[in-house]
């Protein structure tokens, strides 16, 4: 064998023959090959193709794009408290920003436990540090969305900055070792760097998500009036000149269906399906166009339609499970504004 591994055979006929030996190379090369090709394309039957199109989900085709978003479903894989419809939430959700609202596939952060690359696992880690690059250098013009699929919870506010007494947080897929993201925490990171000119929105579907962002104003559909919801402690939660808009999936004291009403099949966020029908039905709505229609269509979950919507009704005693809320940094008119991402 030779220093680069090669053996070094006899041409005696029948054993190290020239003709053989191109047989026996042409056909290991086939082999090699075929195994190639097989290894680069074929995935395990319980790994979807990544949605992240670049290697890192950092780079983005312009050198500064005017659209980016942050996706995150969370499963809980292998968990008693684990969701089926997260991920279709997410899928569905890349599309509508694509194929609706002209965004890049380069520019989208996907984070599942799909994904194979551990920087887009889901962990409290990962999410955070995708938020961070969410805004960073963020420019007027710009439009930002984050979206997040998944569990839910409420804590109590230690620090007199909630006019309900509870932080609302997110479970990331190792909250139950690393903890929880706090509304707190992802005001302080997605919304008190907004520049002027900057647009955020952040659409949230899961259980007592409706002050997720800790945003200044919350719209009452029943006095059609924005509500205060800055902080008793006179805690900073607004932005630097830019505009943060949230819709959570219910209010902080509910819980939020994941179901499969809609499809008949395959499970979905309640919220999260409403929205995208609605605005796949509509080309032109404004926010407050937009919060009926959903309302609408919650309401035949909240109905008691499904049977996860009847397990809860029981559970709950018959009250509302969800409505959408809308809040933001700063008041507008609901009624002209349209709903653009």
């Amino acid at each position: 064998m030779d220093s680069r591994g090669k053996c070094s055979r006899s041409n005696k006929p029948g054993t190290g023959s020239k003709p053989l030996q191109k047989k026996i190379r042409d056909l290991g090369n086939e082999v090699k090959n075929a195994f190639k090709k097989h290894s680069s394309t074929s995935r395990s039957p319980n790994v979807s193709p990544s949605l992240n199109v670049t290697a890192t989900g950092r780079q983005c085709p312009e050198n500064h794009p005017r659209k980016r978003a942050v996706l995150c479903g969370v499963t809980y894989q292998n968990r008693k408290f684990k969701l089926k419809g997260t991920v279709n939430d997410v899928k569905n959700m890349r599309d509508l920003l694509i194929k609706r609202f002209g965004y890049s596939q380069e520019c989208i952060r996907v984070l599942t436990e799909e994904e194979e690359e551990p920087g887009f696992y889901p962990t409290k880690k990962n999410i955070q540090e995708a938020l961070k690059w969410l805004v960073e250098g963020s420019e007027s013009g710009d439009s930002l969305v984050f979206y997040f699929s998944g569990h839910g919870l409420r804590q109590p506010d230690f620090n007199n900055d909630e006019r309900d007494g509870f932080d609302e947080t997110i479970c990331p897929v190792d909250f139950v070792q690393e903890g929880m993201i706090l509304d707190n925490d992802i005001n302080s990171t997605i919304v008190r760097p907004l520049k002027q000119g900057v647009t955020l929105h952040a659409i949230v579907d899961a259980c007592h998500s409706g002050t997720i962002l800790d945003l200044e104003y919350i719209y009452n559909p029943k006095t059609s009036k924005w509500d205060d919801n800055s902080a008793p402690s006179k805690a900073q939660k607004s932005t630097s000149g830019g505009i943060a808009i949230s819709i959570s999936a219910c209010e902080d004291d509910q819980m939020a269906a994941d179901t499969s009403y809609f499809t008949g099949q395959e499970m979905a966020g309640a919220m999260t399906y409403a929205l995208i029908q609605t605005l796949d039905r509509n080309k032109k709505l404004t926010y407050q166009s937009l919060l009926n229609i959903i309302h609408e269509t919650l309401e035949q979950v909240n109905s008691g339609s499904c049977l996860k919507s009847k397990l809860l009704h029981k559970l709950f005693h018959h009250r509302i499970i969800q409505d959408p809320l809308l809040s933001s940094s700063e008041a507008f008119d609901v009624d002209k504004k349209e709903f653009i991402l």
